[in-house]
């Protein structure tokens, strides 16, 4: 959608980057706490997709739906320049099924995928191992978005007291993953948000900052749970910052982003320059 399609296209809005970006990502989440068809995705993106990005299975919700089923929500997300995701799903494969991978990685690029998402959170494994994933990814034409996480076990629904007896990892080993993950040509990082701003007694503000510094905002795609974790991001390295969210916020978060609204801490503070 071209910006003089906007409504009410007199009201300034922040500056925000036409897709195909590579800052101001905002990925949003599929099928996974409930079902989504092809209706409802088109529905969002009628509305909003052009401040949509990426959209991602969760889950391996693609491995309960038909084909055809998945094959028509990946039909309309290209149809709005939208990416699509699997997920972290390869956790699942490397355990149950490890010598498909490859084939799980075929079948995605067969269905029309463009992202595979490389997740480790619940495995014990090596970083040779899930750098050696990215190339495979790449290998058949695909954009690899590893993840990384400071806490053993993110990205299920254990509890705070659960995940905390599982201890830590060091953020400067999860950064080092990471950059190895870069070096070999990886799209972006997706950074966990258990052990950060999710499932935490207290917010690990100082873990985000070290990833953002250490890799670089733009490399990062922050997972941003709920309202006041995006706002947080937002208003920490401003509305370009790579998001993901629940399809459900992605008409807040671009409120937010665009600085039409926002919270009593945030409403009217946040800006971008177009020094053009």
């Amino acid at each position: 959608m071209a910006s003089d399609d906007r409504a009410f296209d007199f009201l300034r809005v922040n500056d925000r980057p036409e897709k195909p970006r590579e800052r101001g990502i905002t990925e949003i989440r599929g099928p996974y706490y409930d079902p989504m068809g092809p209706r409802e995705l088109r529905d969002i993106l009628e509305t909003m997709g052009r401040y949509v990005d990426i959209y991602k299975f969760s889950g391996g919700s693609f491995a309960l739906m038909p084909e055809s089923a998945v094959r028509e929500l990946v039909d309309v997300c290209h149809e709005f320049d939208v990416l699509v995701s699997t997920g972290g799903f390869v956790e699942h494969v490397l355990v149950r099924d490890n010598d498909r991978v490859e084939d799980y990685v075929a079948e995605a690029a067969e269905l029309g995928f463009d992202i595979v998402e490389i997740s480790s959170e619940f495995l014990a494994i090596d970083a040779d191992d899930l750098v050696a994933l990215t190339e495979l990814v790449q290998e058949h034409g695909l954009k690899a978005k590893p993840e990384i996480n400071v806490q053993f076990g993110a990205g299920g629904a254990s509890s705070v007291e659960e995940l905390a007896s599982e201890g830590t990892v060091d953020p400067a080993s999860a950064v080092a993953e990471a950059r190895r993950h870069l070096d070999a040509g990886a799209y972006k990082i997706m950074v966990e948000s258990e052990g950060i701003t999710e499932r935490v007694s207290d917010w690990r503000t100082d873990v985000a900052f070290a990833i953002a510094d250490e890799l670089g905002v733009e490399n990062c795609v922050f997972e941003a749970a709920d309202p006041a974790v995006f706002e947080w991001y937002v208003k920490q390295f401003g509305p370009n910052v790579n998001l993901f969210v629940d399809h459900s916020q992605i008409v807040e978060c671009e409120c937010m982003r665009s600085g039409l609204w926002g919270k009593k801490s945030s409403w009217g503070r946040i800006a971008s320059y177009d020094p053009s």
